[in-house]
């Protein structure tokens, strides 16, 4: 529940309670709309850290198409002009990296911070190709270039294809340099971990679920 924005606790607070998932009595009910989420994050930081899988990388290098795909330098885009994206994948593990879970597919326009979500039942190329086609139509505004890390679910030839075909601007982020990817990055603590916390989603009703929030 930390980090949200105060806005949102007069509605949370009575919605956890009535599905059962807070159990607390109306005077400590009372205090908690009160309460800043920057002191809740405070007070809950030495246990958060034990729970929390925060800084888990699920991106692994891909290696056919490094050659092919040019490494982005912040001075080459145009990034007050609508249209260009960075993308990433969030996982949803939950601290547990074995078997399959769900990820979430994060496309953040830089200029705009105008940012689609759709989640997949894992992070093979299919499923994050398809999800990207579709994310990307529901923007209010073409899509110009998409930069990406250099997972293989993004650096493959279907990808590589696909932009050329749209003839659009395919880039790659610098190998462990997240400052390359600093718009998207930030939208995935705001909009995905904030909402979804770093529980672990594995099931079809769970993904049907994170698609529909």
């Amino acid at each position: 529940m930390g980090g949200c924005s105060p806005q949102r606790w007069p509605d949370l607070v009575p919605r956890l309670r009535r599905f059962e998932e807070l159990e607390i009595d109306d005077p400590t009910a009372a205090l908690l709309l009160k309460i800043a989420p920057a002191t809740i994050d405070r007070r809950l930081k030495a246990d958060r850290a034990k729970l929390d899988p925060r800084g888990r990388s699920h991106t692994k290098p891909g290696t056919l198409l490094k050659d092919s795909i040019p490494m982005r330098t912040w001075a080459e885009w145009d990034e007050a002009k609508p249209g260009f994206v960075e993308i990433d994948l969030v996982g949803h593990e939950g601290g547990n990296p074995k078997g399959e879970f769900c990820f979430t597919l994060d496309i953040t326009d830089i200029a705009t911070g105008w940012t689609e979500t759709v989640s997949v039942k894992n992070k093979a190329q299919k499923w994050v190709f398809a999800a990207l086609k579709a994310a990307t139509t529901k923007f209010p505004f073409p899509i110009l270039g998409i930069d990406s890390d250099n997972g293989s679910e993004f650096i493959n030839w279907e990808l590589l294809r696909w932009c050329e075909q749209e003839e659009l601007t395919f880039t790659r982020s610098r190998s462990g340099n997240k400052n390359d990817g600093a718009h998207v990055e930030q939208k995935n603590w705001h909009i995905v971990r904030q909402t979804l916390g770093y529980h672990r989603y594995d099931t079809p009703a769970e993904l049907e679920l994170l698609n529909r929030i």
